[in-house]
């Protein structure tokens, strides 16, 4: 019997003051660490935690394809567990096969620890997969068998299979193949830890969930879009988006809360985090009948728009409560030239203010930290957000330093020295003393303080 582990292993490292941080890796589209809420093996509920959406799905789509495999997920970070708890299990275990999900911000901490379990399990195989297979420069590593670029179902299964090796390009799966999917295959021991707290609304145990995978539009820092459900490094290439059809999400769904009843710790709400949910008419219409028959509440991942009010407001009345929106900046230059989000702020703002209106609970993300965004810019997105609060637009924000992230726009431009046509405002010149920060959480932290020592300096 062929024994495969996916994993999602511990990430814990110690902060500037002093404190323990944990690592938030496999299902952040911006993997970064944050203070932890619990110590290691004492796992306490809070705290920003996704569910590993593309392992998940993996996982489940080994077990069908390989006959006779026995096949394991184990989400250390969700579990909370320490290195020692996770070392254990894999060598307990013996898996011939181990796949592991990397990102940028934790890539030598990751391989650092793949080394060490090659050292106690010699003849186990590693396969790697995440956003560092999409470096252009990327080299497999020693103790690594192989790696898969992009969503990873189907390499995973060809390199385990014998059909694949070495570093395995980009294959996605086909809208059928998507359709024909089982449903993901979760780690059960910690499927109610999962905490996504915005947008405001939520109830605890929720279930986080995708309806579709992929986003046509091209923002500079966003990763997914870029590397793993598409290889478009510089922003010019086609960004496929595939959307599971109603059936497959409410036969998912339903077997997700059949699974948490049965546990006796039913789902309070469902929280869609599609890289954008709302993309177009049809599916969120679709999706809107499978919610109101589901009767939880929930929120989704959204732009301001693609969709017009009337569906914003049978959203409303199918039970969602709360969206969130990337408004990204508030610069209308920024948003366009450096983001290249094709999106009007003011308008997006008059579209938040309405979802207010009508009962809704907006969150709204931002990010300063970008190559060619001048400081003044910065502190008029600071402003954007007072205003947008002040005015009742959004009820809640999150503010991020730009990290950068291999596979995606900006990664390119700052690693090839030269400017890319669908980012004009964002010049190669530019990065000379620009800081590269990898981990956008602790990039945001930095910067707050630096403002909080500047008296003149405005803060959110």
């Amino acid at each position: 019997m062929t024994k495969i582990l996916f994993s999602n292993p511990p990430w814990f490292t110690g902060g500037d003051d002093g404190q323990l941080r944990i690592g938030i890796r496999a299902g952040s589209r911006w993997p970064f660490t944050r203070h932890t809420v619990h110590a290691p093996d004492a796992f306490r509920f809070g705290g920003y935690l996704p569910v590993p959406f593309f392992m998940v799905s993996a996982a489940a789509y080994a077990a069908q394809r390989i006959e006779g495999a026995e096949v394991q997920i184990r989400d250390s970070i969700a579990r909370g567990e320490s290195y020692e708890a996770f070392f254990n299990h894999v060598r307990a275990f013996a898996p011939d096969w181990l796949v592991i999900e990397t990102a940028t911000p934790c890539r030598e901490h990751d391989l650092r620890l793949i080394e060490a379990v090659k050292a106690g399990l010699p003849s186990t195989k590693i396969i790697l997969t995440g956003t560092v297979v999409s470096d252009c420069k990327f080299t497999l590593p020693d103790s690594c068998y192989a790696a898969v670029k992009g969503e990873y179902e189907k390499g995973v299964v060809k390199v385990i299979r014998g059909i694949a090796s070495g570093i395995v390009p980009h294959e996605l799966l086909t809208v059928e193949e998507l359709n024909e999917m089982p449903f993901p295959m979760c780690d059960e021991a910690c499927a109610m830890h999962y905490h996504d707290g915005c947008p405001n609304g939520q109830q605890f145990p929720q279930l986080q969930v995708w309806t579709s995978r992929g986003c046509p539009y091209r923002c500079c820092f966003c990763v997914w879009p870029a590397a793993m459900t598409g290889n478009d490094p510089d922003g010019t290439g086609s960004r496929k988006v595939r959307s599971y059809s109603a059936a497959w999400v409410e036969g998912m769904l339903m077997d997700r809360i059949t699974k948490a009843e049965q546990a006796g710790t039913p789902y309070k709400c469902i929280y869609l985090d599609d890289d954008t949910f709302n993309l177009t008419q049809r599916h969120t219409v679709a999706i809107c009948g499978v919610m109101a028959r589901i009767g939880l509440p929930w929120s989704a991942m959204c732009r301001a728009d693609t969709i017009d009010r009337e569906t914003w407001q049978m959203m409303k009345d199918a039970g969602c409560f709360g969206v969130k929106i990337g408004f990204e900046s508030g610069v209308q230059r920024v948003v366009d030239q450096i983001v290249n989000k094709r999106l009007d702020i003011t308008a997006a703002a008059e579209t938040a203010r309405f979802l207010r209106s009508i009962g809704m609970t907006v969150h709204g993300t931002f990010t300063v930290g970008m190559p060619g965004e001048t400081k003044d810019e910065q502190a008029t997105t600071l402003r954007f957000i007072e205003e947008l609060h002040r005015t009742g637009a959004i009820d809640s924000h999150q503010l991020s330093g730009t990290a950068v992230i291999e596979g995606t726009p900006l990664a390119t431009l700052l690693d090839g020295g030269a400017d890319l046509p669908k980012y004009p405002g964002m010049h190669a010149s530019d990065a000379a003393g620009y800081e590269v920060q990898r981990d956008g959480q602790a990039k945001a932290e930095r910067m707050r303080a630096d403002r909080a020592t500047d008296a003149t300096a405005l803060t959110p």
